[in-house]
Protein backbone atom coordinates (compact mmCIF):
# COMPACT_ATOMS: atom_id res chain seq x y z
CA UNK A 1 0.00 0.00 0.00
CA UNK A 2 1.55 3.40 -1.19
CA UNK A 3 0.49 5.58 1.73
CA UNK A 4 1.63 2.55 4.01
CA UNK A 5 4.84 2.74 2.90
CA UNK A 6 5.13 6.80 2.97
CA UNK A 7 4.95 6.42 6.72
CA UNK A 8 7.41 3.91 7.43
CA UNK A 9 10.43 5.39 5.31
CA UNK A 10 12.34 7.65 7.69
CA UNK A 11 13.69 9.09 4.73
CA UNK A 12 10.21 11.37 4.04
CA UNK A 13 9.05 14.57 5.14
CA UNK A 14 5.13 14.52 6.43
CA UNK A 15 3.77 18.44 6.59
CA UNK A 16 0.83 18.20 8.83
CA UNK A 17 -1.97 20.64 7.40
CA UNK A 18 -3.61 22.05 11.29
CA UNK A 19 -0.97 20.74 13.36
CA UNK A 20 -2.63 22.17 16.12
CA UNK A 21 -5.47 20.17 17.14
CA UNK A 22 -5.46 17.91 20.03
CA UNK A 23 -5.52 14.50 17.54
CA UNK A 24 -3.29 15.96 15.19
CA UNK A 25 -0.65 16.95 17.30
CA UNK A 26 -0.77 13.67 18.97
CA UNK A 27 -0.75 11.99 15.86
CA UNK A 28 2.42 13.94 14.67
CA UNK A 29 4.26 13.56 17.37
CA UNK A 30 3.68 9.51 17.13
CA UNK A 31 4.82 9.78 13.20
CA UNK A 32 7.92 11.92 14.48
CA UNK A 33 8.91 9.22 17.31
CA UNK A 34 8.81 6.61 14.41
CA UNK A 35 11.70 8.49 13.06
CA UNK A 36 10.47 10.67 10.41
CA UNK A 37 10.52 14.46 9.80
CA UNK A 38 7.58 15.85 10.91
CA UNK A 39 6.56 19.85 10.54
CA UNK A 40 3.49 21.33 9.74
CA UNK A 41 1.28 24.88 9.85
CA UNK A 42 -2.08 26.47 12.04
CA UNK A 43 -3.65 29.09 11.86
CA UNK A 44 -3.16 29.61 15.57
CA UNK A 45 -1.08 28.97 17.95
CA UNK A 46 -1.58 27.28 21.68
CA UNK A 47 -0.48 24.26 23.90
CA UNK A 48 -0.81 21.82 21.86
CA UNK A 49 1.50 24.19 18.71
CA UNK A 50 3.67 24.12 21.92
CA UNK A 51 4.30 21.12 22.40
CA UNK A 52 5.74 19.75 19.09
CA UNK A 53 7.86 22.66 18.99
CA UNK A 54 9.28 21.92 22.05
CA UNK A 55 9.80 18.47 20.79
CA UNK A 56 11.69 19.35 17.83
CA UNK A 57 9.02 20.05 14.74
CA UNK A 58 8.66 23.19 12.87
CA UNK A 59 5.28 25.04 13.25
CA UNK A 60 4.32 27.57 10.97
CA UNK A 61 1.63 30.48 11.43
CA UNK A 62 -0.60 30.68 8.62
CA UNK A 63 -1.45 28.09 5.52
CA UNK A 64 0.37 28.83 2.32
CA UNK A 65 0.91 27.36 -0.74
CA UNK A 66 4.64 27.61 0.03
CA UNK A 67 4.13 25.60 3.08
CA UNK A 68 4.03 22.22 1.80
CA UNK A 69 7.19 22.25 -0.78
CA UNK A 70 9.54 19.55 -0.58
CA UNK A 71 7.22 17.09 1.46
CA UNK A 72 6.89 14.00 0.76
CA UNK A 73 2.96 13.49 1.97
CA UNK A 74 0.47 15.82 3.46
CA UNK A 75 -2.01 14.66 6.67
CA UNK A 76 -4.90 16.57 7.11
CA UNK A 77 -7.68 16.86 9.22
CA UNK A 78 -11.74 16.92 8.57
CA UNK A 79 -11.78 20.79 9.28
CA UNK A 80 -9.35 21.31 6.21
CA UNK A 81 -11.59 21.46 3.22
CA UNK A 82 -10.56 21.46 -0.77
CA UNK A 83 -9.79 25.26 -1.14
CA UNK A 84 -7.27 25.26 1.58
CA UNK A 85 -4.15 26.94 -0.17
CA UNK A 86 -1.76 23.52 0.95
CA UNK A 87 -3.91 21.12 -0.36
CA UNK A 88 -4.58 23.08 -3.65
CA UNK A 89 -0.12 23.34 -3.94
CA UNK A 90 -0.42 19.49 -2.93
CA UNK A 91 -2.92 18.39 -5.48
CA UNK A 92 -0.85 20.35 -8.25
CA UNK A 93 2.24 19.14 -7.31
CA UNK A 94 1.00 15.77 -6.96
CA UNK A 95 1.82 14.87 -3.42
CA UNK A 96 -0.49 12.10 -1.22
CA UNK A 97 -2.80 13.85 1.32
CA UNK A 98 -3.87 11.41 4.15
CA UNK A 99 -6.98 12.13 6.22
CA UNK A 100 -5.96 12.19 9.86
CA UNK A 101 -7.97 8.66 10.73
CA UNK A 102 -6.02 7.03 7.63
CA UNK A 103 -2.94 7.80 8.48
CA UNK A 104 -3.87 6.86 12.46
CA UNK A 105 -4.97 3.13 10.84
CA UNK A 106 -1.61 2.60 8.79
CA UNK A 107 0.20 3.50 12.43
CA UNK A 108 -1.97 0.89 14.05
CA UNK A 109 -1.02 -1.85 11.53
CA UNK A 110 2.24 -2.42 13.22
CA UNK A 111 0.81 -3.81 16.14
CA UNK A 112 -0.17 -7.50 16.60
CA UNK A 113 -3.09 -6.32 18.98
CA UNK A 114 -5.15 -3.28 18.04
CA UNK A 115 -8.08 -2.41 20.50
CA UNK A 116 -10.73 -0.46 18.92
CA UNK A 117 -13.44 1.67 21.68
CA UNK A 118 -16.37 2.94 19.46
CA UNK A 119 -19.74 4.44 20.62
CA UNK A 120 -21.87 7.65 20.41
CA UNK A 121 -21.02 7.79 24.17
CA UNK A 122 -18.23 6.76 26.88
CA UNK A 123 -15.39 6.71 24.18
CA UNK A 124 -12.49 8.62 26.67
CA UNK A 125 -13.72 6.77 29.69
CA UNK A 126 -13.86 3.78 28.08
CA UNK A 127 -10.53 3.83 26.37
CA UNK A 128 -8.82 5.51 29.60
CA UNK A 129 -10.05 2.16 31.34
CA UNK A 130 -8.92 0.23 29.22
CA UNK A 131 -5.63 1.98 28.87
CA UNK A 132 -5.33 1.30 32.97
CA UNK A 133 -5.74 -2.27 32.68
CA UNK A 134 -3.52 -2.86 30.34
CA UNK A 135 -1.09 -0.83 32.06
CA UNK A 136 -1.60 -2.67 35.26
CA UNK A 137 -1.15 -6.42 32.87
CA UNK A 138 2.30 -4.53 31.89
CA UNK A 139 1.01 -4.43 28.06
CA UNK A 140 3.40 -1.58 27.21
CA UNK A 141 0.49 -0.44 25.58
CA UNK A 142 0.87 2.27 22.72
CA UNK A 143 -2.20 4.67 23.48
CA UNK A 144 -4.37 7.47 21.38
CA UNK A 145 -6.89 9.51 23.09
CA UNK A 146 -9.72 12.18 22.77
CA UNK A 147 -8.52 14.23 26.31
CA UNK A 148 -5.80 14.32 28.90
CA UNK A 149 -5.49 11.15 30.68
CA UNK A 150 -2.78 11.20 33.97
CA UNK A 151 -1.48 7.86 33.54
CA UNK A 152 -0.52 8.40 30.18
CA UNK A 153 0.74 12.22 30.86
CA UNK A 154 -1.30 13.75 28.15
CA UNK A 155 -3.05 12.00 24.95
CA UNK A 156 -0.83 9.50 23.41
CA UNK A 157 1.49 7.33 24.83
CA UNK A 158 4.34 6.12 22.55
CA UNK A 159 5.29 2.68 23.10
CA UNK A 160 7.56 0.01 21.24
CA UNK A 161 5.06 -2.92 22.64
CA UNK A 162 2.80 -4.98 20.43
CA UNK A 163 -0.75 -3.52 21.59
CA UNK A 164 -2.39 -0.21 20.33
CA UNK A 165 -5.59 1.20 22.17
CA UNK A 166 -7.47 3.84 20.53
CA UNK A 167 -10.54 5.85 20.72
CA UNK A 168 -12.87 5.07 17.36
CA UNK A 169 -14.96 8.20 16.48
CA UNK A 170 -17.35 7.19 14.42
CA UNK A 171 -17.63 11.25 13.14
CA UNK A 172 -17.39 11.48 9.00
CA UNK A 173 -16.59 7.60 9.30
CA UNK A 174 -13.15 8.15 10.68
CA UNK A 175 -13.12 4.70 12.11
CA UNK A 176 -13.51 2.81 9.28
CA UNK A 177 -9.85 3.39 8.80
CA UNK A 178 -8.90 1.19 11.47
CA UNK A 179 -8.76 -2.55 11.46
CA UNK A 180 -9.03 -3.93 14.65
CA UNK A 181 -8.87 -7.28 16.95
CA UNK A 182 -10.81 -6.02 19.58
CA UNK A 183 -13.52 -3.77 18.48
CA UNK A 184 -15.38 -2.21 21.07
CA UNK A 185 -19.33 -1.10 20.48
CA UNK A 186 -20.96 1.22 23.41
CA UNK A 187 -24.02 2.23 22.66
CA UNK A 188 -24.89 3.63 19.12
CA UNK A 189 -27.34 6.28 19.05
CA UNK A 190 -28.86 9.31 16.83
CA UNK A 191 -25.62 12.42 16.90
CA UNK A 192 -23.60 13.76 14.01
CA UNK A 193 -26.50 14.79 11.82
CA UNK A 194 -24.37 17.21 9.87
CA UNK A 195 -22.62 13.84 8.15
CA UNK A 196 -25.08 10.82 8.89
CA UNK A 197 -29.04 11.03 7.37
CA UNK A 198 -30.52 9.24 10.11
CA UNK A 199 -30.35 6.43 12.90
CA UNK A 200 -30.29 4.07 9.91
CA UNK A 201 -26.95 5.32 8.30
CA UNK A 202 -25.24 5.66 11.45
CA UNK A 203 -25.96 1.86 12.03
CA UNK A 204 -24.97 0.61 9.22
CA UNK A 205 -21.63 2.58 9.88
CA UNK A 206 -21.40 1.00 13.32
CA UNK A 207 -21.95 -2.64 11.39
CA UNK A 208 -19.19 -1.99 9.21
CA UNK A 209 -16.77 -1.02 11.60
CA UNK A 210 -17.62 -3.83 13.54
CA UNK A 211 -17.02 -5.96 10.04
CA UNK A 212 -13.74 -4.80 9.53
CA UNK A 213 -12.35 -6.71 12.70
CA UNK A 214 -10.28 -9.27 11.90
CA UNK A 215 -11.34 -12.68 11.44
CA UNK A 216 -9.23 -13.89 14.23
CA UNK A 217 -10.57 -10.58 16.30
CA UNK A 218 -13.20 -10.09 19.24
CA UNK A 219 -16.04 -7.63 18.77
CA UNK A 220 -17.56 -6.53 22.46
CA UNK A 221 -21.11 -5.33 22.03
CA UNK A 222 -23.43 -3.38 24.87
CA UNK A 223 -26.19 -6.34 24.67
CA UNK A 224 -28.77 -3.40 26.84
CA UNK A 225 -28.33 -1.05 23.25
CA UNK A 226 -30.47 -1.98 20.68
CA UNK A 227 -29.37 -0.25 17.73
CA UNK A 228 -25.51 -1.66 18.69
CA UNK A 229 -27.34 -5.12 18.97
CA UNK A 230 -28.55 -4.42 15.28
CA UNK A 231 -25.04 -3.28 14.20
CA UNK A 232 -24.24 -6.59 15.07
CA UNK A 233 -26.71 -8.70 13.33
CA UNK A 234 -25.99 -6.78 10.19
CA UNK A 235 -22.21 -7.61 10.15
CA UNK A 236 -22.58 -10.95 10.42
CA UNK A 237 -20.52 -11.17 13.75
CA UNK A 238 -20.49 -13.10 16.76
CA UNK A 239 -19.67 -11.12 20.01
CA UNK A 240 -19.14 -11.35 23.95
CA UNK A 241 -21.36 -8.69 25.25
CA UNK A 242 -21.42 -6.74 28.18
CA UNK A 243 -24.32 -4.64 29.89
CA UNK A 244 -26.41 -4.54 32.99
CA UNK A 245 -29.33 -6.95 31.73
CA UNK A 246 -29.16 -10.54 32.15
CA UNK A 247 -29.18 -11.16 28.36
CA UNK A 248 -25.33 -9.66 28.50
CA UNK A 249 -22.52 -12.28 28.76
CA UNK A 250 -20.68 -10.02 31.05
CA UNK A 251 -22.64 -8.07 33.94
CA UNK A 252 -22.57 -6.37 37.37
CA UNK A 253 -24.38 -7.98 40.20
CA UNK A 254 -25.09 -6.15 43.32
CA UNK A 255 -24.55 -2.17 42.07
CA UNK A 256 -24.20 -0.38 44.87
CA UNK A 257 -23.21 3.27 45.72
CA UNK A 258 -21.24 5.05 48.91
CA UNK A 259 -21.56 8.84 47.81
CA UNK A 260 -21.72 8.60 44.13
CA UNK A 261 -19.09 5.92 43.92
CA UNK A 262 -20.29 2.84 42.40
CA UNK A 263 -19.16 -0.87 43.56
CA UNK A 264 -20.13 -3.99 42.37
CA UNK A 265 -19.68 -7.92 41.53
CA UNK A 266 -17.76 -8.36 37.53
CA UNK A 267 -19.84 -11.94 36.27
CA UNK A 268 -19.01 -13.73 33.27
CA UNK A 269 -21.01 -16.12 31.98
CA UNK A 270 -22.86 -16.78 35.12
CA UNK A 271 -19.44 -16.74 37.42
CA UNK A 272 -18.37 -14.34 39.87
CA UNK A 273 -14.96 -13.30 39.09
CA UNK A 274 -14.35 -9.99 40.99
CA UNK A 275 -15.36 -7.22 43.10
CA UNK A 276 -15.22 -4.09 41.46
CA UNK A 277 -14.82 -0.56 43.36
CA UNK A 278 -14.89 2.49 40.67
CA UNK A 279 -13.56 5.73 41.54
CA UNK A 280 -15.96 7.60 39.28
CA UNK A 281 -19.41 8.52 39.35
CA UNK A 282 -22.74 7.05 38.05
CA UNK A 283 -24.27 4.07 36.54
CA UNK A 284 -22.93 5.00 33.53
CA UNK A 285 -19.09 4.28 34.44
CA UNK A 286 -20.64 1.09 35.51
CA UNK A 287 -20.99 0.47 32.05
CA UNK A 288 -17.98 1.90 30.52
CA UNK A 289 -15.93 -0.65 33.58
CA UNK A 290 -18.25 -3.04 31.95
CA UNK A 291 -16.98 -2.81 27.94
CA UNK A 292 -13.31 -2.84 29.59
CA UNK A 293 -13.50 -5.59 31.36
CA UNK A 294 -15.36 -7.39 28.44
CA UNK A 295 -12.34 -6.35 26.13
CA UNK A 296 -9.56 -7.39 28.89
CA UNK A 297 -11.41 -10.72 29.73
CA UNK A 298 -11.28 -11.81 25.49
CA UNK A 299 -7.68 -10.45 25.88
CA UNK A 300 -6.91 -12.95 28.73
CA UNK A 301 -6.16 -10.47 31.23
CA UNK A 302 -6.93 -11.72 35.10
CA UNK A 303 -9.72 -10.34 37.19
CA UNK A 304 -7.53 -9.59 39.98
CA UNK A 305 -5.59 -6.80 37.36
CA UNK A 306 -8.88 -5.89 36.03
CA UNK A 307 -10.31 -4.85 39.28
CA UNK A 308 -7.15 -3.36 41.07
CA UNK A 309 -7.18 -1.15 37.61
CA UNK A 310 -10.20 -0.17 37.35
CA UNK A 311 -10.38 1.26 41.46
CA UNK A 312 -7.07 2.88 40.24
CA UNK A 313 -8.94 4.90 37.56
CA UNK A 314 -10.13 8.65 38.82
CA UNK A 315 -11.34 9.87 35.56
CA UNK A 316 -9.58 12.13 32.46
CA UNK A 317 -9.81 15.72 31.28
CA UNK A 318 -13.08 17.06 30.96
CA UNK A 319 -15.11 14.22 32.17
CA UNK A 320 -16.50 15.17 35.94
CA UNK A 321 -12.96 17.40 36.72
CA UNK A 322 -13.16 19.58 39.75
CA UNK A 323 -12.48 23.26 38.79
CA UNK A 324 -12.46 25.07 42.44
CA UNK A 325 -15.12 26.30 45.11
CA UNK A 326 -16.94 29.27 45.40
CA UNK A 327 -18.32 29.94 48.46
CA UNK A 328 -18.50 26.64 49.76
CA UNK A 329 -19.94 25.58 45.91
CA UNK A 330 -18.24 22.59 44.27
CA UNK A 331 -17.52 23.41 40.42
CA UNK A 332 -16.76 20.67 37.87
CA UNK A 333 -16.79 20.51 34.46
CA UNK A 334 -18.32 17.85 31.74
CA UNK A 335 -17.73 17.39 28.35
CA UNK A 336 -21.96 16.08 27.82
CA UNK A 337 -23.21 17.58 24.79
CA UNK A 338 -25.53 15.09 23.42
CA UNK A 339 -29.10 14.66 25.64
CA UNK A 340 -28.41 11.01 26.52
CA UNK A 341 -24.60 12.05 28.55
CA UNK A 342 -26.43 15.35 29.56
CA UNK A 343 -29.00 13.24 31.39
CA UNK A 344 -26.32 10.32 32.77
CA UNK A 345 -24.04 12.90 33.94
CA UNK A 346 -26.98 14.98 35.59
CA UNK A 347 -28.16 11.74 37.55
CA UNK A 348 -24.87 10.53 38.69
CA UNK A 349 -24.40 13.93 40.04
CA UNK A 350 -27.69 13.60 41.84
CA UNK A 351 -27.10 10.32 43.36
CA UNK A 352 -23.46 11.95 44.94
CA UNK A 353 -25.39 15.62 45.82
CA UNK A 354 -28.21 15.68 47.72
CA UNK A 355 -28.18 20.10 47.61
CA UNK A 356 -28.55 22.17 44.64
CA UNK A 357 -27.43 21.70 41.22
CA UNK A 358 -26.93 24.76 39.28
CA UNK A 359 -26.23 23.61 35.84
CA UNK A 360 -24.05 25.79 32.94
CA UNK A 361 -24.73 24.01 29.45
CA UNK A 362 -23.65 25.37 26.11
CA UNK A 363 -24.88 23.46 23.12
CA UNK A 364 -22.76 22.15 20.54
CA UNK A 365 -22.90 22.90 17.05
CA UNK A 366 -26.40 24.15 15.37
CA UNK A 367 -27.25 20.76 13.95
CA UNK A 368 -27.33 18.91 17.24
CA UNK A 369 -28.84 21.79 18.94
CA UNK A 370 -31.29 21.61 16.09
CA UNK A 371 -32.32 18.23 16.34
CA UNK A 372 -32.33 17.32 19.75
CA UNK A 373 -33.67 20.48 21.12
CA UNK A 374 -36.27 18.97 22.19
CA UNK A 375 -34.41 16.23 23.95
CA UNK A 376 -32.07 18.77 25.54
CA UNK A 377 -35.09 20.68 26.98
CA UNK A 378 -36.02 17.28 28.51
CA UNK A 379 -33.24 16.15 30.30
CA UNK A 380 -31.46 19.82 31.31
CA UNK A 381 -34.25 20.32 34.43
CA UNK A 382 -32.72 17.17 36.01
CA UNK A 383 -30.65 20.25 37.53
CA UNK A 384 -32.27 22.30 40.20
CA UNK A 385 -31.18 25.35 38.08
CA UNK A 386 -29.87 26.21 34.31
CA UNK A 387 -28.09 28.34 32.48
CA UNK A 388 -27.75 28.46 28.72
CA UNK A 389 -24.75 29.82 26.92
CA UNK A 390 -24.68 30.57 23.44
CA UNK A 391 -23.99 27.86 20.73
CA UNK A 392 -20.53 26.47 20.25
CA UNK A 393 -20.74 26.47 16.23
CA UNK A 394 -17.24 24.50 16.37
CA UNK A 395 -17.31 23.78 12.73
CA UNK A 396 -20.88 25.29 11.64
CA UNK A 397 -22.72 28.09 10.70
CA UNK A 398 -26.51 28.91 11.63
CA UNK A 399 -28.01 28.53 8.69
CA UNK A 400 -31.22 27.16 10.64
CA UNK A 401 -32.09 29.78 12.77
CA UNK A 402 -30.90 28.16 15.83
CA UNK A 403 -30.39 29.66 19.62
CA UNK A 404 -29.81 28.68 23.02
CA UNK A 405 -33.15 30.83 23.42
CA UNK A 406 -35.14 28.61 21.95
CA UNK A 407 -34.30 25.72 24.06
CA UNK A 408 -34.19 27.53 27.17
CA UNK A 409 -37.69 28.65 26.49
CA UNK A 410 -39.22 25.46 27.42
CA UNK A 411 -37.59 25.05 30.67
CA UNK A 412 -39.45 26.67 33.22
CA UNK A 413 -36.90 28.63 35.46
CA UNK A 414 -33.64 28.40 32.79
CA UNK A 415 -31.94 31.55 31.47
CA UNK A 416 -30.18 32.39 27.92
CA UNK A 417 -26.99 34.48 29.05
CA UNK A 418 -25.24 35.44 26.07
CA UNK A 419 -21.18 35.87 26.99
CA UNK A 420 -19.43 34.25 29.27
CA UNK A 421 -18.16 37.39 31.72
CA UNK A 422 -22.39 37.69 32.02
CA UNK A 423 -22.71 34.33 33.00
CA UNK A 424 -20.23 34.45 35.75
CA UNK A 425 -22.08 37.38 37.28
CA UNK A 426 -24.99 35.82 37.17
CA UNK A 427 -23.62 32.69 39.09
CA UNK A 428 -21.85 35.16 41.34
CA UNK A 429 -25.16 36.58 42.43
CA UNK A 430 -27.06 33.32 43.08
CA UNK A 431 -24.61 30.51 44.38
CA UNK A 432 -24.68 29.66 48.13
CA UNK A 433 -22.65 27.37 50.16
CA UNK A 434 -23.49 23.48 49.13
CA UNK A 435 -24.19 23.65 45.49
CA UNK A 436 -23.10 22.05 42.83
CA UNK A 437 -22.22 24.01 39.92
CA UNK A 438 -21.44 21.97 36.72
CA UNK A 439 -20.39 23.38 33.12
CA UNK A 440 -21.34 21.09 30.12
CA UNK A 441 -20.49 20.97 26.80
CA UNK A 442 -17.92 19.94 24.73
CA UNK A 443 -16.99 23.72 23.46
CA UNK A 444 -15.10 25.69 25.94
CA UNK A 445 -17.66 26.78 28.72
CA UNK A 446 -15.38 24.83 31.17
CA UNK A 447 -13.70 28.60 30.71
CA UNK A 448 -16.98 29.47 33.14
CA UNK A 449 -15.87 27.50 36.08
CA UNK A 450 -12.48 28.40 36.17
CA UNK A 451 -13.57 32.15 36.07
CA UNK A 452 -16.09 31.66 38.96
CA UNK A 453 -13.15 29.68 40.78
CA UNK A 454 -10.68 32.70 40.51
CA UNK A 455 -13.39 35.38 41.22
CA UNK A 456 -13.07 36.26 44.81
Amino acid sequence: MQNKNILSDVNNTIHFVGIGGVSMSALAEAISAKGLSVRGSDMNEGVYTERVRALGMQVIRGHAAENVDGADAIIRTSAIKDDNPEIMRAKELGIPILERAEAWGILMEEFPEVICISGTHGKTSTTAMMTCIALAADKDPEVMIGADMREIGGVLRISDGEMFIAEACEYCNSFLNFTPTVAVVLNVEEDHLDFFSGIDDIINSFSEFISRTKNSGIVVVNADDKNAMRALELSGREALTFGLSDAADVTAKDISYSDGFPSFKLVCKGDVLADIRLSVLGEHNVKNALAAAAAAIALRISPEIIAKALASFTGVGRRMEYKGNYRGARIYDDYAHHPSEVKTTLEAVRRAHSGRIICVFQPHTYTRCAALKDDFARVLPLADKVILADIYAAREKNTMNIDSSIISSQIEGAEYISGFENIVTELSSVVSEGDFVITMGAGDIYKVGEMLADKK
